[in-house]
């Protein structure tokens, strides 16, 4: 059974940095698309950044030079390091897993988060100014 489990929101002011961690059991993170998705209150989700099998990696540009997306197979986890947040980036974050949409599809298709396939149960992140 596919399960992924996030860890590392909190409450940051602006400028400041978290880090992100989903932990996969079932399969290995190696295998899938890995992605962050996001989702403000009253919007949709929105993918942030992926990280395809191959290991490229895309960015939404909203996050493009602040996010980092990387995956330690060793430990079968997924990261998010996000550096300078801004309050617009306050949202809950989800970790994804799916083989049917890549990491450019899940960074610029508006929806893309309906193919994914596996999701994890969210982590809040709250930036004040």
């Amino acid at each position: 059974q596919v399960q992924l489990v996030e860890s590392g929101g909190g409450s940051v002011q602006a400028g400041g940095s978290l880090r992100l961690s989903c932990v996969a059991s079932g399969y290995t993170v190696s295998t899938y698309h890995m992605g962050w998705f996001r989702q403000a209150p009253g919007k949709e989700h929105e993918g942030v950044a992926g990280l395809d099998i191959v290991g490229t990696t895309n960015y939404a540009d909203s996050v493009k030079g602040r996010f980092t997306i990387s995956r330690d197979n060793a430990k079968n986890t997924l990261y998010l390091q996000m550096n300078s947040l801004k309050p617009d980036d306050t949202a809950m974050y989800y970790c994804a897993a799916t083989r049917e949409i890549d990491s450019t599809f899940m960074t610029r298709v508006y929806g893309a988060w309906r193919r994914v396939k596996y999701w994890g149960q969210g982590t809040q992140v709250t930036v004040s100014s």
